[in-house]
């Protein structure tokens, strides 16, 4: 898979995409990270990129013209790819984007600067527009590198083994399940006897079901669209048979507690 990035800094990707997982899939032909400097196809001397916006107001824009020869330029050689511009416009990136993003063939990464892109950009050239959330970034960068990183890492091969991803957090709707190595107890927190006694189906039942607790007590909203199954639903009741056993104990220790403290002295 090729990624086509289309920015006015293009240092800052040297350090994402020469380390790690990144650098050896380049390096074994897996993913192909092409940066392109957008002042390249500046119109005049200066390489002038931006400019102050019509109608008034603080900060820059960025020029159609530069950005839409870069486009065009990278289209020639990737014409399938999908011009994406990263702009807190955008909808909201998540595990199901980077999927439905690894199956193209190619993608062209805008990254958007200053007060934004002229919107003729948008208009004529730009297939998706990506937000990695609701805050503001100083420039569309970082934004490419994370789409770049959480991708590639779905591309076939990349990772290694290609059931990593399958147990990623959001793979399948859900928060990731706690993870220990060696040693099995540090300052006396122990590994779970379960995943030290070698039974495949009743790790597996764990890891489900802290999948479900960690996602319960953390990110309860993407439970909404799960279709739980009968193994799912019996875990579920015994985390609520749990919790409320938690609240029992509390609850009476509580109570408990009042009744041995000592009254107070009237006066």
């Amino acid at each position: 898979m090729k990624f086509d990035i289309l920015t006015l800094f293009p240092a800052m990707f040297d350090g994402p995409l020469t380390e790690s997982i990144l650098k050896r899939a380049a390096e074994n032909g897996l993913i192909e990270v092409a940066l392109h400097n957008i002042r390249d196809w500046a119109l005049d001397k200066h390489a002038t990129a931006d400019d102050s916006p019509y109608g008034g107001g603080a900060g820059m824009v960025m020029k159609v013209e530069p950005i839409a020869g870069a486009i065009e330029a990278v289209k020639r050689l990737s014409p399938t790819a999908k011009v994406i511009l990263t702009t807190p416009c955008g909808r909201p990136f998540n595990h199901a984007v980077a999927e439905e993003l690894s199956r193209e063939e190619g993608v062209i990464i805008v990254c958007g600067r200053y007060e934004g892109v002229d919107e003729r950009v948008r208009k004529l050239f730009v297939d998706d527009e990506i937000s990695l959330g609701d805050f503001v970034l100083t420039g569309g960068e970082i934004a490419a590198m994370v789409i770049v990183d959480a991708v590639a890492r779905l591309v076939p091969g990349v990772l290694g083994s290609d059931e990593s991803a399958l147990y990623d957090s959001f793979a399948d709707g859900l928060l990731e399940y706690p993870q220990y190595t060696r040693p099995p107890e540090f300052r006396e927190e122990k590994v779970p006897d379960v995943l030290l006694s070698g039974n495949h189906a009743e790790i597996a039942k764990w890891r489900r079901k802290e999948s479900i607790k960690r996602t319960l007590a953390s990110r309860p909203e993407l439970l909404d669209g799960i279709e739980w199954s009968k193994a799912d639903k019996k875990l579920l009741a015994e985390i609520d048979a749990a919790a409320k056993a938690d609240v029992s104990a509390i609850t009476s220790a509580v109570a408990l507690a009042k009744a041995e403290a000592p009254a107070k002295a009237e006066h």
